[in-house]
């Protein structure tokens, strides 16, 4: 059974970090690009961030360029997701989702194209 699993989430004070983390079981999903997205109270899953199977491409939503960073270890079937000068915008839960489409250069930011889809994390930045 293929599991995503999103961890790292927290409350944090503006101006902060935090680091996620997300790890698949059950298949390897280095052939894949891996997408980040979150959704805020009464608001739309919007898209965060990708990067594509071998880490080479990434992809980030304007309004995290510059302050997000995705990475991806697929030794260990985990995509991360470092989030810096956190806003109180940022508040979200935070998923990890899967591309099912082996072997895309370019990441994409189409939340339909994504397949698995892990539970989320929850993040929260005061002011």
């Amino acid at each position: 059974q293929v599991q995503l699993a999103e961890s790292g989430g927290g409350l944090v004070q503006a101006g902060g970090s935090l680091r996620l983390s997300c790890a698949a079981s059950g298949r390897t999903f280095s052939s894949n690009t891996m997408g980040w997205f979150r959704q805020a109270p009464g608001k739309e899953r919007e898209f965060v961030a990708a990067i594509n199977w071998s880490g080479g491409r990434t992809y980030y939503a304007d309004s995290v360029k510059g302050r997000f960073t995705v990475s991806r270890d697929n030794s260990k079937n985990t995509v991360y997701l470092q989030m810096n000068t956190l806003k109180p915008e940022d508040t979200a839960t935070y998923y990890c989702a899967v591309d099912p489409r082996p072997w895309a250069v370019v990441p994409t930011n189409e939340l339909a194209r994504y397949d698995y889809w892990g539970q989320g994390t929850q993040v929260t930045v005061s002011s």
